[in-house]
């Protein structure tokens, strides 16, 4: 056989890890920084910076409670309008809870509403569901799928989303982690809760290990596998 002829094995490239690449910061645009920092103060999130070079240059940084990621205003940070930031979710596992903190807080915060079940056209304000909100929260209480919504002063839309139960391939199935208090607090109350109904279903016996149940049921819920019964 000629070399012309001569077919080469193919080269296999081999594959590596992809770099982490972390969302950190997410730009708001305002038009008054310091109203902007009065507000986002005051919602109770964490002052990471406020650094300014001169009178045409400063930057703030907040991060919220348990967020992984921050927001950053100031004045020459961005060329976006001031308000144009829409469709900012926070990830709560109580809603109600949630908004009620905001509230108390001076802000003023939607009701608590869901979607429309395959209904996404509307009249309403749009969010990850379409433009139509049924008032109240998911009567099934199904994760992912109850809502509330606030704006800042320039007019940046914030939602709050209630999650407590990761679909698959959300999180990392490999690590169970709280990243706030209320959020371990939470969980622990879905998992009583939930346990209270497998001790009736097993005759009202109490169970003695509650504690490994508990954990089953928690890990479970967060990497989004079946539950216990």
């Amino acid at each position: 056989m000629s070399n012309a002829m001569r077919s080469e094995p193919p080269i296999e490239t081999p594959r590596t890890q992809p770099v982490d690449t972390k969302l950190e910061v997410v730009v708001i645009p305002v038009s008054d920084v310091d109203r902007a920092k009065r507000f986002y103060d005051g919602l109770g999130w964490r002052l990471d910076a406020d650094f300014a070079n001169d009178a045409d240059f400063r930057v703030i940084q907040f991060t919220p409670p348990g967020s992984g990621c921050a927001i950053i205003f100031g004045k020459n940070v961005t060329a976006a309008a001031p308000g144009s930031a829409q469709g900012l979710y926070l990830v709560v596992s109580d809603i109600e809870a949630a908004r009620r903190d905001l509230i108390a807080r001076g802000v003023e915060v939607s009701e608590v509403f869901h979607d429309a079940a395959g209904v996404y056209a509307g009249k309403d304000e749009p969010y990850l569901f379409g433009r139509l909100r049924i008032a109240g929260r998911d009567p099934d209480h199904r994760s992912y799928r109850s809502f509330a919504s606030f704006k800042d002063p320039d007019g940046n839309g914030w939602l709050f989303q209630e999650v407590t139960t990761r679909l698959p391939g959300r999180i990392d199935a490999d690590g169970t982690t709280f990243t706030t208090s209320t959020d371990l607090a939470s969980a622990m109350r879905r998992a009583a809760t939930a346990h209270g109904e497998h001790e009736k279903r097993n005759g009202g016996k109490h169970d003695d290990n509650w504690p490994d149940w508990y954990a089953e049921y928690m890990v479970s819920e967060q990497a989004g596998k079946q539950l216990p019964l």
